[in-house]
């Protein structure tokens, strides 16, 4: 209790210094904060754009259609699937799809691309990106019929519009080359040149036919979680429930968008690299003022030791005076990141200025908004390094005072 009251004293006396040093700790947090939370939010904005875009955040597949995706290799009881896939409490929705390539035609002009094949009476908007990009006319209605949703692109390279006919090439499940022709009911914009001019969407059940699928056939069932942390857990909960089945694999969106989620590996190394570097040198700066400190305290610290003050209660009087600096830190630090986080993560910076509004990243749109999102683990994980490297910074100087001679420095008095 003395010491804690000494500690006080000490940065009561110097309070330029210790306000100067608390702010650095609260400086340290708020770039943490900016770091993390533009980092998390980005990170989970392009993965549910990915995620909605096809796969879902864990994909159940025909094993090998990972690897190499082909239209004969197809999914069996895809009924059976979905159903497990509902039954777990992290499940928001859970969809019977049928994705691979073909060749779109109207007349004398064609190009190649991709279908998605869905059921129209399952499908939401908030799992299906292409829904919710519709600019003209909408989904078709039934799941048998000849609807096509065709991408804005692909409308401008092969002359179509909305009750235009337009012929589907793909090849079955046996390897034969088999054509249906489609009315288009709908055009969609997403702002990706690459998608809009190379997808289309079809009816699940058509396609079923055209492919000489089973009726509850399909080439992947896509599940879509609450929340990104339970993605591995959600595989292995629908793995061990699926494991009766055969012919079939549980992916993370990692193994479906490898190219995406590289992309996210490198940025986040690269984040957690700059946050390194900055909690160095903040890290340095304390330092270097507790060491300033002590060093301006020698003869404080002589005298202490010879009225019977010992060696190791110097150094906890000069750590405590460490961790009552890192506790204003942080409380500054919470004081200048909250009105910061909570208008980051309600308004956000507008970047579109300088990206445009259809950048791309890893085969996904980007949010040109820039915003904050943290987890509380991540929240939790800024405070204590900040305080850590704050009593981190106070071992040396510590170990310094604990050193001092009584004798040595009672001369320079």
């Amino acid at each position: 209790m003395q010491l804690n009251k000494m500690a006080w004293r000490t940065l009561a006396r110097n309070k330029r210094r210790s306000l100067i040093t608390s702010f650095s700790v609260a400086f340290g947090i708020l770039l943490a904060v900016t770091f993390t939370g533009s980092g998390d939010y980005s990170y989970t904005s392009m993965i549910d754009t990915g995620a909605v875009m096809g796969f879902g955040h864990v994909s159940v597949e025909a094993a090998g259609y990972n690897d190499r995706p082909g239209l004969a290799r197809r999914l069996t009881g895809t009924g059976v699937v979905r159903k497990a896939a509902l039954g777990l409490p992290q499940v928001t929705g859970a969809y019977v799809r049928i994705m691979g390539q073909a060749m779109f035609a109207t007349g004398a002009k064609s190009v190649g691309g991709v279908f998605m094949a869905v059921d129209p009476q399952l499908e939401k908007p908030l799992h299906n990106f292409f829904l919710r990009s519709i600019v003209e006319g909408r989904l078709f209605d039934d799941t048998n019929g000849r609807g096509a949703v065709v991408g804005a692109g692909m409308a401008v390279k092969l002359n179509l519009r909305l009750g235009k006919k337009v012929i589907v090439t793909v090849t079955d499940k046996n390897g034969q080359l088999t054509s249906e022709l489609t009315r288009v009911c709908g055009i969609f914009k997403t702002g990706d040149d690459s998608v809009d001019s190379g997808m289309v969407l079809l009816p699940l059940g058509r396609m079923r036919q055209v492919l000489n699928y089973g009726p509850d056939d399909a080439t992947l069932v896509a599940v879509y979680v609450n929340d990104l942390r339970q993605v591995k857990r959600v595989r292995t909960l629908l793995t061990a429930k699926l494991d009766h089945k055969a012919n079939l694999e549980v992916l993370p969106w990692q193994e479906t968008q490898p190219d995406l989620a590289g992309l996210i590996a490198v940025d986040r190394l690269f984040n957690y690299l700059l946050q390194f570097l900055v909690g160095l040198v903040i890290a340095a700066g304390i330092l270097n003022t507790m060491l300033m400190s002590v060093l301006e305290r020698t003869r404080e610290f002589g005298i202490m030791m010879a009225v019977g003050m010992t060696p190791g209660q110097v150094v906890g009087l000069v750590l405590i005076e460490s961790f009552w600096l890192g506790v204003l830190g942080l409380l500054l630090g919470v004081i200048l990141t909250t009105p910061w986080f909570i208008y980051m993560s309600r308004v956000g910076i507008d970047l579109s200025r300088h990206i445009g509004q259809d950048y791309s990243a890893g085969g996904v749109l980007v949010d040109p908004v820039m915003k904050l999102r943290l987890y509380r683990e991540s929240a939790l994980v800024i405070l204590l390094s900040a305080f850590g490297l704050t009593m981190a910074a106070g071992v040396y100087p510590a170990i310094r005072a604990g050193r001092t001679m009584p004798v040595e420095s009672l001369k320079e008095i």
